[in-house]
């Protein structure tokens, strides 16, 4: 009797966790450091967005694709989130305004991004991080360019990115307008969770893949058509002056766009038309 052959055990790569982690964490946390060295460093309601969505991003869509599972990608999304929110605080971002809104954007991006990390492994098996790893860095490349060249890539470009969905999501929860006013990208981003779940799950069909792109679609016409309010013109209403908070005048890490709502910088206004010299009337 000859015993039995004992299957070979699938060989662990720990190189997609590598990425990820340099992705979700290392990336943003030196990106703040930069931020925090400039001669006239932004304030954090400008950037933050950003660097914690690219993060968001990068945790959880290259882990859950190298996993395989959809619920460890919501996992190290969400540990990437805190702890990227712990070291802001540690070098100086104030205190969060909006708690809970802050919490439904960093879940609503998380399974998001898990989501699509879930979606690359049905598709592609021991290879869908690398199809994430790419994803992840050309959204990240798009964000960056928009923030360094603002006007270098159209508006409509820029609202078909999920990443762009959570930065607005994330930074209206960081200038304090609370839940209802990020209300377009919460939906987006769940409801691309959602398809894309349902695509994953059908799988090896192909006709949901129509259905994903149509709603994505829609979804980017949604956040288009009822963009969050732009972060400088919040501050502006709070009654805070761009030279009062270190403010660029045109920062790329704010929705673009100069003639619409996404705008990181208002739209110029035309002069007051000069009054024309008052003329006495001659006695007749």
């Amino acid at each position: 009797m000859t015993p039995m052959a004992h299957a070979p055990r699938p060989s662990i790569s720990f190189m997609p966790w590598l990425v990820a982690a340099l992705a979700s964490l290392v990336a943003p946390l030196l990106a703040m450091q930069a931020l925090l060295g400039s001669p006239s460093p932004t304030p954090w309601v400008l950037v933050a967005g950003p660097m914690l969505a690219l993060g968001l991003m990068g945790a959880g869509m290259i882990t859950s694709a190298a996993a395989g599972r959809f619920r460890i990608g919501v996992l190290m999304a969400l540990l990437a989130a805190i702890c990227l929110v712990l070291a802001a605080r540690m070098m100086g971002m104030p205190s969060l305004p909006h708690p809970v809104a802050m919490s439904l954007a960093f879940v609503a991006a998380s399974v998001s991004f898990a989501a699509r990390g879930k979606l690359f492994a049905r598709s592609a098996a021991d290879k869908g991080w690398w199809i994430a790893i790419v994803v992840v860095a050309g959204e990240a490349a798009m964000l960056g360019t928009a923030a360094a060249m603002p006007g270098a890539l159209p508006d409509w470009l820029l609202v078909l990115l999920p990443a762009q969905w959570a930065s607005m999501a994330i930074q209206t929860a960081l200038i304090g307008a609370g839940t209802i006013a990020a209300g377009s990208a919460l939906v987006a981003l769940a409801g691309t969770a959602a398809v894309t779940l349902l695509v994953a799950r059908l799988l090896p069909r192909r006709w949901p893949y129509a259905l994903m792109f149509s709603a994505w679609l829609g979804l980017s016409a949604l956040v288009w058509h009822y963009p969050p309010p732009p972060s400088q013109a919040a501050l502006s209403d709070s009654g805070t002056r761009p030279a009062e908070t270190g403010m660029r005048t045109a920062s790329g890490f704010s929705a673009p766009g100069a003639d619409r709502p996404h705008a990181a910088v208002a739209a110029p206004t035309r002069p007051a038309a000069k009054a024309a010299p008052h003329r006495p009337r001659s006695a007749q």
